[in-house]
């Protein structure tokens, strides 16, 4: 099979978990009581785990075998500096959108990898594929809630959503004729990436996570942390 077909195809079941978390998001599936707002806290930390997982397995270990000390430095404090500007901008505006921030930056520069990555190192992109969809599922549940809590209609946030399932397609496809000759670019957008996620875990995702005398939340985070450990192990180099 051709490479960009399997990159299409990738790119593609990695965005398609959007679509899986805006349904089950739809569904309302979580009971309206307390053990949903446990269940609900743990999904976001579960989400958390697995944003710092990528950034640990996925993100960071490129750039810092490719990239020089300044450069690496650069484009992590680049990413940061950008997620504090805009999660200073959503505050301003009073919206709960740190999950769709958090898919904003980590899923388009991810799913651009991807595609470049995959034409020189097809392990690396399928681990990098499978930290995408996992990622995109819980987080594409939590912004559902929080694009409804910012004034959202259940109709128009499904409308803000779904197109990431196909973003990542677009990305990849770029990423593959544009990049595939320019690993250094590809290693500092994960980098950048792995910054700008960071900032969003312990700013914005950690503490919405948290509950008073409640041990589902941390159970959550260390889950999903797990499961990047797992993907690692399976498919580490």
């Amino acid at each position: 099979m051709p490479d960009i077909v399997q990159i299409i195809l990738y790119s593609f079941a990695s965005g398609a978990t959007v679509i899986l978390g805006v349904f089950l998001a739809r569904l309302k599936i979580l009971p309206a009581n307390e053990l949903g707002r446990e269940i609900s806290h743990a999904v976001i930390a579960f989400g958390g785990g697995v944003l710092v997982a990528a950034v640990a397995f996925v993100l960071a270990p490129k750039g810092i075998q490719m990239l020089s000390m300044p450069v690496l430095i650069f484009a992590f404090l680049l990413g940061a500096i950008c997620a504090l500007l805009l999660d200073r901008f959503f505050a301003r505006r009073g919206g709960k959108t740190a999950q769709l921030m958090a898919m904003l930056l980590d899923f388009i520069p991810e799913a651009t990898a991807l595609g470049a990555v995959f034409s020189v190192d097809r392990q690396t992109g399928l681990k990098l594929a499978l930290f995408i969809g996992m990622q995109n599922l819980p987080e594409s549940f939590d912004s559902f809630g929080d694009l409804l809590r910012s004034g959202f209609s259940p109709g128009k946030a499904t409308l803000v959503l779904i197109p990431f399932s196909l973003l990542g397609v677009g990305g990849a496809v770029a990423g593959y004729s544009l990049l595939a000759e320019h690993q250094q670019l590809v290693a500092g957008l994960l980098v950048f990436s792995a910054g700008a996620l960071l900032y969003l875990v312990f700013q914005d995702i950690a503490p919405m996570a948290k509950l008073e005398n409640d041990w589902a939340p941390a159970t959550g985070a260390t889950f999903g942390f797990m499961l990047g450990m797992i993907v690692e192990k399976l498919l580490g180099a």
